[in-house]
């Protein structure tokens, strides 16, 4: 195989801009903010873990790549605040930027936008086990830095049961331990009532 090493290399440099792209959740411990790569990674790993705990048949290279492609339209479009008004448009501009990596001259994964749309959408197992564990860590970061970007954002209670309250549907064990550490968050005053 011979490799086209420039448009390969810049195609890579193209996805490394994801490094940028800053987020709100602060990592663990609450030293600082992460960036959307770093969440990606996160987002990969944690779902490979919830995959061979579970139960569930998973395509766990499925589950992978679905993990890995989530965000990359953020590249173009920014991050969008879990718990901001203009959730609901952010995914166009999101794939307009997956479909321009796509036709990168460069790639040679033919079936970016088809796993982009996957996640998107969320019909399959794999793709809703990631968007419950794309909600999961920053809840679990804001459990771990006693709601730190809850307080500096003025998130709200109600916010935060919003976001999450389709989990109850995918994974009701998920869903109640989110219910019980949600409570906690709460009696701790790291989220507003």
């Amino acid at each position: 195989m011979t490799y086209d090493l420039d448009n390969l290399t810049s195609l890579l440099l193209q996805f490394d801009a994801l490094k940028i792209i800053i987020r709100r959740t602060y990592i663990s411990g609450g030293e600082r903010v992460e960036n959307s790569a770093e969440h990606s990674w996160h987002l990969a790993l944690a779902c490979w873990a919830f995959a061979e705990y579970s139960d569930t048949d998973f395509d766990v290279e499925r589950l992978i790549k679905l993990a890995l492609v989530h965000d990359l339209g953020e590249i173009d479009a920014g991050d969008t605040f879990l718990y901001g008004k203009d959730r609901d448009s952010a995914h166009i501009a999101e794939r307009q930027c997956v479909e321009r990596l796509a036709m990168h001259t460069g790639n040679p994964i033919t079936d970016m936008v088809e796993i982009w749309d996957e996640q998107e959408l969320g019909k399959t197992k794999e793709a809703r086990l990631v968007k419950v564990v794309d909600r999961l860590l920053p809840f679990l970061h804001n459990m771990n830095s006693d709601g730190q970007a809850w307080k500096d954002h003025g998130v709200r209670l109600s916010q935060v049961q919003d976001v999450h309250r389709f989990i109850k549907d995918y994974d009701s064990e998920v869903y109640s331990w989110f219910c019980e550490k949600l409570d906690y968050a709460k009696d701790q005053g790291w989220v507003e009532e």
